[in-house]
């Protein structure tokens, strides 16, 4: 599937640069060297995203005599990690209702687990401190039909009605909210990725980008790292960060898809816009849609607007064209001004988008491979800017053969069911989307496609 027929964009994107808002910044880090020689450590741990900072970081603070080698393909941050909507929540299960649902006995601890981990990583931004715009602004949750408002009593926080939710955020759209203050911090994504693989060098961690791993194959007592360019690193122990990438354990492979989701980053507010439309609290801003928009201010007032558009191309595709896609684009354009028509005249300044990935059970999975010798924590699906800290703990845990309160577990110690193959996976897909997009055409009536995804536990709700 390539790209839609070309057609006039609306007038508001005419200027839009294609490139990650985030990432398009003159003070970006200049790219790192490659491996230069080095054959050997500790712990390899392959990508730089998110997933595999924390899990460096992690382990030189617990270990300082550990060497830690991280592996990039590219540079550090420039995939999901860098390019997301910046929502760093405390959830380690893409939201309570989902967490409930699936782990009623432990849901508890997951949730004190998960508002621990937001309160590390606030820690660790100061301690080493990282500038990435850390603000714990909390999440505004809204309905925009009315079938919504019901739903908001599943939602945690303070429950407000049309005119409460107005005052928080104005938009003519809105019929109700919940605001939760202290769950949610925002974040500029980047940044943080970059103040992470800065704190991580500070303790001795090398980091080599243009080193793209191939193939991990048991050695003796470790684990042989093979990149493209033929060099092999002997690790003790590795540390798998590649998410919505092909996992180098292949039989984990079908237990992930890459989707694709899109973004625009509007030109700054004047005083007099963000007046128009409040925003006072500067939380982020989910609505209850199964096909959901996601929107937040940045540092310098520009609104970021993104989700609706989750678009899985066959074959488990991934390639740089379908960052761009100006149908999404056009119809995100058009869901802003619908939202806020006070907003009438501002335009986008950036436009992209780019694969996330995803599993059945929307939050991460984890294990081992290699005779517990590799560790990996996939399928974040969108909720990893917080999860992927939890996430490196689980790994480093177990790869040093650690019994702990998150191994423990069933979270952790299960495993979600996986995809079926192609072509069942491109069709499969399809169905439920467009079933998701009748649900909320039909005041969110699920048709039988849903239900029977419902109880087999594959919940599509997002």
């Amino acid at each position: 599937m390539g790209h839609p027929a070309a057609h006039p964009a609306h007038p508001a994107l005419v200027d839009a640069a294609p490139a990650v808002f985030w990432l398009d910044q003159p003070d970006r880090p200049a790219p790192r060297a490659g491996l230069e020689g080095v054959r050997s450590a500790d712990l390899v741990v392959v990508g730089a995203g998110y997933s595999g900072l924390w899990t460096a970081l992690l382990a030189k603070e617990a270990d300082p005599s550990r060497d830690v080698l991280v592996l990039e393909a590219g540079s550090v941050g420039w995939a999901a990690s860098g390019r997301n909507g910046g929502f760093c929540a405390a959830s380690l299960t893409h939201g309570e209702p989902n967490g409930m649902a699936r782990w009623p006995q432990e849901y508890a601890a997951l949730r004190r687990l998960g508002r621990e981990n937001l309160e590390a990583i606030e820690a660790t931004v100061q301690r080493y401190g990282i500038e990435c715009d850390f603000r714990r602004s909390g999440s505004l949750t809204v309905a925009t039909e009315p079938h919504q408002v019901e739903w908001l009593a599943e939602e945690p926080g303070e429950l407000l009605d049309r005119d409460a939710v107005r005052a928080h955020l104005d938009s003519p759209t809105y019929l109700a909210g919940v605001y939760e203050p202290d769950e949610t911090a925002m974040v500029d994504p980047a940044r943080l990725a970059w103040g992470l693989a800065r704190a991580a060098e500070s303790l001795g961690v090398r980091i080599a980008e243009g080193a793209r791993v191939t193939g991990l194959s048991t050695a003796g007592s470790g684990v042989d790292v093979t990149t493209s360019d033929g060099d092999v690193i002997k690790a003790a122990r590795v540390a798998l960060g590649t998410n919505a990438f092909p996992s180098l354990v292949r039989r984990t492979r079908l237990h992930t898809v890459p989707v694709y989701d899109y973004a625009l980053m509007t030109e700054p507010l004047t005083d007099a816009q963000l007046d128009s439309i409040g925003w006072t609290s500067r939380a982020g801003v989910g609505d209850l849609a199964n096909q959901f928009h996601y929107y937040r201010l940045s540092a310098d007032n520009r609104i970021l607007w993104g989700g609706y558009d989750a678009i899985y191309h066959y074959g488990r595709r991934l390639r740089p064209s379908l960052d761009q896609r100006p149908a999404t684009f056009d119809r995100l354009a058009g869901h802003f001004f619908e939202t806020f028509p006070q907003l009438e005249g501002l335009r986008f300044s950036h436009q992209w988008g780019g694969a996330i990935d995803t599993c059945t059970r929307f939050c991460a999975f984890y294990g081992t491979a290699h005779r517990g010798r590799v560790a990996y924590a996939v399928g974040f699906t969108g909720l990893g800017v917080g999860a992927t800290r939890f996430g490196a703990q689980v790994m480093l845990d177990l790869l040093d053969g650690r019994q702990t309160e998150r191994t423990r577990l069933q979270m952790v110690r299960e495993k979600p069911l996986p995809f079926p193959p192609e072509p069942l996976a491109y069709t499969g897909i399809q169905l439920t989307r467009w079933s998701l997009a009748r649900a909320d055409q039909r005041s969110g009536r699920r048709n039988l496609w849903l239900q029977a995804l419902d109880k087999a536990g594959l919940g599509f709700d997002s």
